[in-house]
């Protein structure tokens, strides 16, 4: 026998490895690759249990404690330390974490997963844990992700230290609603812990490959009456749907293709602890009706867990005690103490999430009240209605015959069997259920021996005398390809449905690259390109195939958008391109742009996936094609490249020229807006011939970039702004000049990240502070009151900066003569739902309270701006992270009706409702695009 040489990490993979990175719980499966399935075996993870002991367990809890510094002493970096922990910012991940979190909620950070999904915030941002107190180290979901498989990294290479887990044939699985966006993360995550070559696997689809390895030779015997399989995985986080049909093959293993996978449908486990939570919170409130603080709750929600956890496992006791501790010194003093009974559970969470429904029912829209964690939890918590909707829309008329239910919840014996009725009602006939022997971690069996067939169909076969070496594990692939056909969605006019372009049919398998040979494309270089895409997992066709957008099922998805760099020494060009899109090996879409002239130029997209979701369909309003030339040639009159003669009368009446050319500029719609800045940024560098020219410039880019996000590559125009911050203002001197300066940066803040802001603040600050003490209303640097907006405009600000300003505001208002604005201003810095910013920058509740303070102190029949102020103060949003205390806000709703506030006013603080647009266009001081909404 001849020894290995090299390094290990020379050598070649020895295993396949199949990670299920849960919401709830981390688990691996390995299998040497020249083993069998019959050689699958679990990875037992090193993690500490306790201060004092480290154990290694099946499964690792997905959740990471952030703790105070000298908080652990030493005891955080065994069995080793988390990712980018610190002495300053210790961390403990796995089970201890959980237990220390269930004492101090504020500092765990959980469900990441659901967090990476979640396309409304930026998930490469420290935002968890969610309304985390000040002083709590934060992290991204993104890094938490990436920290529980760096953890598995560390525990698989203490153990195999010749075969390093960056070199095995590692799978990792998903869910199969993942969208392109989630999936990029969860790769990046991947590459962060040292994994840079990992595979995507749809976590039904492992969970389904698991059982058929469990048949063995039974296999054909075992699926002979089955048809279509229905998967159904309940996670932590999510609730997974997919069909597989079964087409058997006489004397020879059957055909498996995955024909539809479900929406992503954020109800699991968690969703369960909450509503648990929910039920048992009246007993642990102060008074009737009052809500928990929000670090109590998620103490509650914790606790709940373990009780269901304990209630739903085999040979379970009648009931358990749910405790939550008191704060401070006295807290075992304070604590309080729940029974939570079976029957209560099996009530809670068959009855809630697994109601009886018909075939026909569709999920409710309203939202329910499974709110308080911050994610965006579906509006109907009743899985079966979910289902319904799903078998609906992708049976074709045939029910499943067959199920396989996966997920530690159906450990409750109720679930499953209320789950099995509803389907053998709708078909008519009972439905066969698929034993499944460990629901807890068959995905991650399932993803190993995925990794295991896939080496042996692919490795060249071996020579063993004269014969061929037979693979060791025969198992049927399940085919079906993509689960969804993706769609370039093509610009067309106002009021029509838009259309798209097939680039990717349902069904196309892994690797195929489908090359658009009959459709060319402009596409531009050295500009900002965007290319909007959907993706729906029902209905045929066929690549290059042109169609209306219409009926149900499209989801958008994250754009791809980029600048791309055009040849040297010129500033832009134009390209002539086909378009080739391929479901790469590891799971992902990849779009790519082949030079029609030169099929060795190509380039890559990449998917945007760092902030909130998709924007809207481009479209051209009805006939702006020619009158958009005409706007920008009067653009190119007053700021082109040969000076004219333009007198300063024309540059001043500009506007109204583009006015008289477009229509009313409140009508002009987000795409034509951008058009005309684009115009504006190309000639941005005259924009000095005259103090007028700068008046007029600035006036008109704000104005058609405002509000600085909602349009793709919005974040790119920004960056080219932000370079004329440095340069300010070419005509100082002028006051006038000044206020279109500040005016400016007020409609486009909302786009600026927390370090322009700061240095945005710095420069108005220094200049507000200047005009008070000149006590003019306008002085060189223009108007106050147009500063005061901007200030309170700067949402990404920390909070404690927002709060001094706000307290220099409130001392204000105690001077004869301060404007209404002031109070508009401090509204806006205390804002629970902030219009453009994420939530994270949300002032906390304690901190807004003495603004809320100070506007109850008006008289609201007097003072309009006071009563609008504290209504943005004290707005409810279902996020107890961020909602005051019910007691204060039944205060405001009495204080609004007696003031005989407006309804619908009186309707944001008393539940959870969005902003209609002339509240929007009073919050943010300005009109917004037609047809563009910000998240508050």
């Amino acid at each position: 026998m001849t020894a290995a040489t090299g390094s290990p990490a020379d050598r070649p993979a020895r295993h396949a490895v199949g990670i299920d990175l849960g919401t709830s719980h981390t688990v691996v499966a390995h299998v040497p690759l020249d083993g069998s399935a019959a050689d699958i075996a679990l990875l037992p993870i090193p993690q500490r249990i306790s201060v004092a002991e480290v154990q290694a367990q099946p499964l690792l809890p997905s959740v990471r404690y952030q703790a105070a510094p000298q908080e652990l002493g030493d005891a955080w970096r065994a069995p080793w330390p988390p990712l980018d922990a610190t002495e300053e910012a210790p961390a403990a991940i796995g089970r201890w974490a959980r237990e220390l979190g269930a004492a101090v909620p504020a500092r765990l950070v959980a469900s990441a997963k659901s967090w990476l999904s979640h396309p409304g915030v930026d998930r490469t941002a420290p935002i968890l844990p969610w309304g985390a107190p000040e002083g709590v180290e934060k992290v991204s979901p993104l890094a938490a992700s990436a920290s529980y498989l760096a953890h598995v990294k560390a525990a698989w290479d203490a153990g195999h230290p010749g075969a390093p887990l960056h070199r095995q044939a590692v799978v990792l699985t998903v869910p199969a609603s993942f969208d392109e966006g989630a999936r990029t993360l969860t790769l990046e995550a991947a590459r962060l812990a040292g994994l840079p070559a990992v595979q995507l696997l749809e976590e039904p689809k492992a969970a389904f490959h698991d059982w058929l390895v469990l048949q063995g030779d039974a296999l054909a015997a075992g699926l002979a009456e089955s048809r279509l399989v229905l998967v159904v995985d309940v996670g932590g986080g999510t609730t997974d749907l997919t069909l597989i049909r079964v087409e058997p093959s006489p004397g020879g293993l059957p055909t498996l293709t995955r024909t539809a996978v479900g929406e992503h449908l954020m109800l699991g486990g968690d969703n369960m602890d909450l509503a648990l939570a929910h039920q048992l919170e009246p007993q642990f409130s102060a008074g009737a009706g009052e809500r928990l603080p929000a670090a109590r709750f998620a103490q509650l929600v914790q606790r709940c867990r373990l009780a269901k956890e304990q209630l739903l496992a085999a040979a379970a006791p009648e009931s358990a005690t749910v405790t939550l501790l008191g704060g401070g010194s006295r807290l075992l003093a304070q604590a309080r103490s729940a029974t939570l009974t079976r029957a209560q559970v099996l009530q809670c969470v068959v009855e809630g999430f697994l109601p009886p429904a018909r075939l026909t029912d569709a999920p409710a829209r309203r939202q329910g009240a499974l709110r308080g964690l911050g994610l965006p939890y579906p509006a109907d918590a009743a899985i079966s209605r979910h289902l319904a909707q799903f078998l609906s829309r992708h049976a074709d008329g045939e029910l499943p015959d067959t199920v396989l239910l996966n997920g530690g919840v159906f450990h409750a014996h109720a679930l499953a069997e209320r789950l099995t009725q509803l389907l053998g009602q709708w078909r008519g006939s009972p439905v066969r259920v698929l034993h499944n022997p460990h629901p807890d971690w068959a995905v991650a069996r399932g993803a190993a021996a995925h990794g295991l067939a896939q080496y042996q169909s692919n490795r060249p076969q071996r020579h063993s005398g004269q014969a061929l070496a037979a693979p060791k594990t025969i198992v049927p692939r399940i085919g079906g390809g993509a689960a969804r056909s993706y769609w370039l969605v093509l610009p067309g006019k106002a009021g029509a449905a838009p259309q798209g372009v097939c680039l990717l049919p349902r069904g196309t398998e892994e690797g195929a690259r489908l090359t658009l040979a009959g459709r060319r494309f402009a596409l531009q270089l050295g500009q900002p390109v965007r290319f909007a895409l959907v993706a729906r997992s029902q209905g045929q066709a066929q690549a290059g195939q042109i169609a209306p957008l219409q009926g149900e099922g499209w989801v958008e998805l994250p754009p791809l958008s980029t600048v791309l760099p055009a040849p040297e020494g010129r500033a832009t060009a134009r390209a002539e391109v086909q378009l080739q899109a391929c479901m790469s090996e590891v799971g992902v879409l990849e779009l790519r742009c082949i030079d029609a002239q030169d099929a060795a130029r190509s380039w890559l997209l990449p998917f945007a996936v760092r902030g909130a979701a998709a924007g809207p369909h481009p479209e051209e309003e009805e006939g702006t094609g020619r009158q958009q030339a005409q706007a920008i040639a009067l653009i190119e009159r007053i700021f082109g490249n040969q000076a004219q003669q333009v007198a300063p009368k024309e540059v001043r009446q500009l506007r109204a020229a583009l006015e008289k050319t477009l229509g009313a500029r409140e009508s002009w719609g987000l795409p034509l807006l951008r058009a005309l800045f684009d115009a504006l940024l190309e000639r941005a560098r005259r924009r000095r011939r005259t103090a007028e020219h700068e008046r007029a410039w600035f006036n008109l880019a704000g104005w058609c970039l405002r509000p600085g996000v909602g349009a793709e590559l919005d974040g790119w125009r920004i960056g080219q702004v932000w370079q004329l911050h440095a340069q300010s203002l070419g005509h100082a001197g002028e006051a006038a000049n000044w206020t279109e300066w500040w005016v400016f940066w007020r409609r486009v803040a909302a786009g600026l990240g927390e370090e322009q802001q700061m240095q945005l603040l710095e420069s108005v600050a220094g200049c507000m502070q200047k005009t008070v003490q000149r006590g003019q209303g306008k002085a060189a640097w223009g108007s106050y009151d147009d500063m005061l907006r901007l200030f309170a405009a700067m949402e990404a600000v920390p909070w404690q900066y927002r709060q001094e300003m706000g307290q220099w505001m409130l001392a204000r208002l105690k001077r004869p003569g301060e404007p209404p604005q002031t109070w508009w201003a401090i509204g806006r810095l205390a804002a629970r739902v902030p219009l453009a910013a994420n939530a994270h920058k949300v002032m906390p509740p304690e901190a807004a309270q003495e603004f809320l303070g100070a506007a109850l102190a008006q008289d609201w029949r007097k003072n309009e701006h006071a009563l609008f102020a504290a209504v943005q103060i004290a707005r409810m949003t279902g996020d107890r992270a961020r909602d005051l205390p019910d007691a204060l806000r039944a205060l405001v709703l009495d204080r609004m009706r007696a003031a005989h506030a407006p309804a619908r006013w009186t309707a944001m603080v008393e539940q959870v409702t969005d902003m209609d647009a002339e509240d929007q266009r009073r919050s943010l001081g300005d009109s917004l695009p037609p047809g563009l909404v910000l998240v508050g």
